[in-house]
């Protein structure tokens, strides 16, 4: 559904036509909207912080006058290729679109421009030019930030500005003496654009010092903005807003007119009205909505077909729009399942005819399916076990019985979908209160013993931070929750450190998800680190596992001081974690190693083993936990290798371990 989300959410409208911003108050030429978008942030760079905004918009003026950025997007100079050199090429471009408000123009000359990896200031150069200047160009930054995003800005790129701007308001304030003010109200404004995503302010609150302007910045952004009655409406009009009409009531004119041509049949007033629009970069959502219609109402898939198929035909829409209107419809159809029940086959034939008739790219059929539920079976099968976890996690929250989700969720017979079941634990839990993200964090660790390779809960976690983006429309600290859950997945022993640079080479570079694995290291780096992520959602029911563990190393301690057997063995069973006695025959052997004590131990577990206290699964992971740890063990036990040895043909003649045991490494 987050998915589905990001991509109707007030969405990108960068001009393919010619769009224009109103530079004396009126409307836009050509009958161009202001749109939004949806980013990410990134944590920034801090290259090029720290400049005096005025002293720069002059020297990047006087070097560099519009005619030689015109010679340079005219191949008649060279690519710039440092940020001084890109410093003073994007200032004309900024000044420029303040005089003539053509958005186009500007994000032509910004692409020519090319220098990726400099666009961060572009961002940081655009909003403290406009800082300094009437609310008309603070309004027409503001518009020109969301028009460019996605086609030429990325999300990380406008994060990254943002980012900037925040560090360098102490250098802002010098000569803007209301900055604090004003880039709040810019921040304020690139959420409620959907530009920047609330989650933003948490993340960039971290990485400032604590008593910077930044941070002040941030409070004035939530205290006299964002928490404010009606705060969208105030927002948008602070700087007199403009006379664009909305994302949301160009999804409903695009509905009017499609509800009116079916009705009709007229194709020609249809594509009259679309032209009218003047919005062909939007002619996706015409698409969505279309397809959507035909497959709600069988009856009119005929007009709906007659009128894309001509619309393509006559370059009303280009095929790049018909595209993503279709992949749209794609993330969105198991949602669409639950309103119309056959949305799938539905979808497949529309699309089929569409690619027969030559009108949809025969490319889209490659990327169309959802990667994660086409890698291992049929989608139903996994749309089935997502249900089937679904009950099984929800029952869990409410029972706390690990053994009994263990026991079901070996009854759905599906190993290869262990990271399904892991990604859907996590996503529940982080919509719920403390006590059900600590369990989730119990159970996991459970399910690593008993059920879940280390490979696993990799990919499991691999797929929570691809998907961490559309996750933070529905949660808004879902990033800071999940790098919770995987440091505490490393203190729990259920990953290591060095899993996470292998989930992390996974992950695109500079993505959320990429920036949550940081986070979750340096929250492993930190003083005291493992008992803060252990209590970092207050404790929870049953024994946290450290708590577990310590009373483990007790019990034997005592046992082997003397203790009584049918003591020790009620004592691991008041533990009540059968699925965590692979620990108990761990630290036995260990004890046994170090104190030279044979005899009483290996009667412990020979005694846990035929009350069927401790099973063979169990005695088998224990010994194999100890194999693997010898080399450290053998630093502190030179006969460590040899006494493991002896337990081993033992345990080998009691019929304590399994077959598999030998051909372990």
């Amino acid at each position: 559904m987050a998915a589905e989300e990001g991509a109707m959410s007030p969405t990108r409208m960068l001009a393919e036509g010619h769009l224009r911003v109103a530079t004396g108050g009126g409307a836009p030429a050509d009958g161009g909207i202001a749109v939004r978008h949806l980013p990410h942030h990134h944590p920034a760079k801090k290259d090029g912080v720290g400049e005096k905004t005025e002293q720069d918009n002059n020297e990047g003026a006087d070097s560099l006058p519009s005619h030689e950025l015109k010679k340079l997007a005219n191949g008649n100079s060279k690519v710039p290729c440092t940020l001084d050199d890109y410093r003073k090429l994007v200032v004309p471009i900024v000044e420029e679109y303040f005089s003539t408000g053509d958005v186009e123009l500007a994000a032509s000359e910004l692409r020519r421009l090319g220098s990726d990896q400099f666009q961060h200031y572009f961002v940081k150069k655009l909003i403290s030019i406009a800082m300094d200047r009437h609310d008309k160009e603070k309004e027409m930054a503001s518009v020109l930030l969301s028009s460019l995003y996605a086609d030429i800005l990325s999300s990380y790129i406008i994060s990254e500005g943002f980012m900037m701007l925040l560090e360098s308001t102490e250098d802002l304030t010098v000569d803007i003496p209301d900055a604090i003010d004003v880039l709040a109200l810019f921040i304020a404004r690139a959420i409620v654009d959907e530009i920047l995503p609330p989650v933003f302010l948490t993340r960039a609150r971290a990485l400032l010092p604590e008593f910077s302007k930044g941070i002040q910045v941030l409070q004035v952004v939530e205290k006299s903005y964002l928490s404010a009655p009606h705060h969208a409406e105030l927002v948008e009009r602070k700087w007199g807003g403009s006379t664009h009409f909305t994302v949301e009531e160009a999804k409903r004119r695009i509905q009017g007119i499609l509800r009116e041509y079916i009705e009709s049949g007229d194709i020609d007033e249809a594509f009259r009205c679309i032209r009218e629009l003047s919005l062909p970069f939007f002619h996706h959502e015409v698409v969505k909505r279309a397809l959507t219609f035909g497959m709600e109402n069988i009856s009119s898939q005929p007009l709906i077909l007659k009128l894309l198929k001509e619309a393509a035909a006559g370059c009303l829409i280009s095929s790049n729009q018909i595209s993503k209107g279709f992949s749209r419809l794609a993330e969105s159809v198991d949602d669409l399942s639950l309103d119309i029940p056959n949305a799938k086959a539905l979808f497949d034939k529309l699309v089929s005819i569409a690619m027969s008739e030559g009108w949809l790219d025969a490319s889209f059929s490659k990327s169309a399916a959802p990667e994660e539920e086409t890698q291992n079976s049929s989608a139903e099968k996994v749309k089935r076990f997502k249900e089937e976890s679904g009950h099984i996690i929800h029952e869990y929250f409410l029972s706390d019985d690990v053994p009994e989700l263990i026991r079901s969720l070996e009854e759905l017979s599906a190993p290869e979908y262990n990271p399904i079941f892991l990604k859907k634990l996590v996503t529940l839990a982080m919509d719920r209160k403390n006590r059900e993200k600590e369990m989730a964090s119990i159970l996991l660790s459970s399910l690593s013993l008993e059920l879940f390779s280390t490979d696993d809960i990799m990919k499991g976690f691999i797929m929570l931070l691809q998907s961490a983006e559309d996750t933070a429309l529905d949660i808004v600290d879902a990033p800071s929750e999940l790098a919770l859950f995987l440091a505490r997945a490393v203190i729990d022993e259920v990953l290591t450190p060095l899993n996470l640079d292998e989930i992390r080479s996974k992950l695109r570079p500079n993505s959320s998800g990429s920036q949550t694995v940081q986070m979750a290291r340096a929250l492993l780096s930190a003083r005291h680190s493992g008992e803060r992520i252990l209590r970092c959602w207050g404790g929870g029911t049953g024994w946290a596992v450290e708590d577990a563990k310590d009373k483990i190393t007790k019990l034997l301690e005592e046992y082997n001081t003397g203790g009584d057997l049918g003591e020790a063995c009620r004592c691991i069973r008041d533990l009540g974690m059968p699925f965590f006695n692979h620990e108990v025959v761990k630290k036995a052997l260990v004890v046994a190693m170090e104190k030279q004590n044979d005899t009483s131990i290996l009667a412990l577990l020979q005694e846990c083993f035929s009350e069927g206290l401790i099973t063979i699964n169990q005695m088998t992971k224990g010994f194999t936990r100890v194999k693997e740890g010898l080399d450290d063990l053998i630093l502190d036990i030179p006969n460590a290798q040899e006494k493991f040895g002896e337990y081993v043909e033992l345990a080998t003649g009691r019929g304590w371990l399994l077959p598999t045991f030998a051909s372990i490494p």
